[in-house]
């Protein structure tokens, strides 16, 4: 028996004969990517923002992402296919809402649901029968339920006929070469059968594979469960790492000759802290939400605990790296290299980097960072004392003129030689100076 409704059938029919116009609200990492991925889709596409800056590049061709290309951007909107704009009561004129907005923690390393909640504000005065509605953000299972099913609903729409609500968690991997948006698999969840229905219509007209679930709250747990899965392996192997220095062992060496095992084993690398906008955040999202059920989530939280210490302890070996050379930390020049999360990107959300810069600083260091990826600290919520700080140039006079360099992310375009040469000592988290002579890094680098 067909229990679609009519207005769902509607909306199916607009993405197969690609009617439908697409409207992505926040173009960040993931919101700029997926509307690009709707434009060459063959949708008319609209990519809804408060920064008038990102709209306006848009809109001009420009790209503000390193690894999305402006011709990328530039061909979709010449061809009528990609817009952008401030104005949100445009919302009324797309078929399908995707929500790509920010759910980071507040200060007491709680949800801090204020992006989502504003943006579902300012959108529901706007909506009319028929569209679909998305959110990709990151969140707990529920918040699909709780914050936009009962804010549409108390506008006089019917959720399930009327409109559609979806969650479908995003999984952008940004810089990664061998994945798009829309080769990979894309989780759905509906409210309801032809919320589900809607849904994956609309996803599956520009993804490769769609994996329907049977609720919102199955998809929500989904993606939480994918970032916890990493941070609790990433907390195991940084412990492990702390252990294997107590005892004069290269946890990389160890790590390597366990990864040659052909089951049974996944390797992961340890290394300063957590960035990005989902590994530092996303277990805690679920650890706040289970209290409400009276559970305690231990093994989250204490990988938690271990990955937020390593800032610290990275530190602690710089000090002792300095006192290899009768200096203080207070005092010394150092310069970190790399300031974005994760190799190649010019993403730097949540870049345990920044931790390192607070920590140097406190402690009395002249803490300065090169990265070619991001020339300057750009404002944010988080750091906003450094805003306007420059990377320092990649030259021998320059880099010898720091007592210590820290390679907090090293981007494949650098040249871990020269920094050899050039620099006086180094403190490597990454494994970065792996590739250097015996005799070069036991004269030079001390593994952190």
């Amino acid at each position: 028996m067909n229990t679609q409704t009519e207005a769902a059938s509607a909306f199916i029919d607009k993405i197969q004969n690609r009617q439908a116009t697409i409207g992505i609200v926040g173009l960040g990492y993931v919101g700029l990517p997926l509307a690009i991925a709707f434009a060459e889709g063959g949708f008319n596409t609209v990519g809804f923002d408060i920064d008038g800056k990102k709209t306006r590049a848009i809109n001009a061709g420009r790209s503000y992402i390193k690894h999305i290309s402006a011709d990328t951007i530039s061909d979709r909107v010449r061809a009528g296919k990609l817009a952008a704009t401030t104005d949100f009561s445009q919302i009324k004129e797309v078929d399908a809402i995707i929500l790509c907005v920010p759910t980071p923690l507040d200060e007491h390393f709680e949800p801090d649901l204020s992006y989502v909640v504003g943006t579902i504000e300012s959108i529901v005065p706007h909506m009319r029968c028929g569209q679909t509605i998305s959110l990709e953000s990151t969140t707990y299972p529920g918040t699909t339920e709780e914050e936009l099913v009962s804010r549409v609903e108390a506008a006089d729409l019917t959720v399930g006929s009327d409109v559609f609500v979806v969650y479908s968690p995003e999984r952008e991997d940004p810089g990664n070469p061998k994945f798009a948006a829309t080769n990979i698999p894309k989780v759905v969840g509906g409210h309801t059968p032809s919320c589900l229905d809607a849904g994956s219509s609309l996803y599956g007209s520009v993804f490769d594979q769609i994996v329907p679930v049977t609720s919102t709250s199955v998809a929500e747990l989904t993606k939480l469960l994918e970032n916890i899965y990493r941070s609790v392996n990433i907390g195991l192997v940084n412990e492990l790492k702390l252990v294997a220095d107590s005892m004069g062992i290269d946890i990389w060496e160890v790590i390597a000759a366990a990864s040659t095992k052909p089951f049974g084993f996944k390797p992961f690398y340890p290394g300063p802290g957590l960035g990005g906008h989902c590994i530092p955040i996303d277990p805690f999202y679920l650890t706040w939400k289970a209290r409400e059920y009276g559970i305690h989530t231990r093994f989250i939280e204490l990988a938690g605990e271990v990955n937020r210490s390593m800032p610290a302890h990275v530190v602690r070996r710089c000090s002792d790296a300095l006192n290899m050379h009768k200096k203080p930390l207070n005092g010394s020049r150092v310069l970190l290299i790399g300031l974005a999360y994760k190799p190649n990107v010019d993403d730097d959300r949540e870049s345990p980097s920044y931790e390192l810069l607070e920590r140097f600083q406190a402690a009395g260091s002249e803490i300065d960072y090169h990265d070619p990826y991001v020339p300057v600290i750009r404002p944010s919520r988080e750091h906003s004392h450094w805003a306007g700080k420059e990377s320092v140039p990649w030259d021998r006079a320059t880099i010898a003129s720091y007592d210590l360099v820290v390679i907090s992310t090293w981007h494949e375009c650098l040249d871990i030689n020269e920094l050899a040469e050039w620099s006086q000592f180094i403190v490597d988290t990454r494994n970065a100076t792996g590739s250097l002579s015996p005799d070069i890094r036991l004269a030079k680098t001390l593994k952190a």
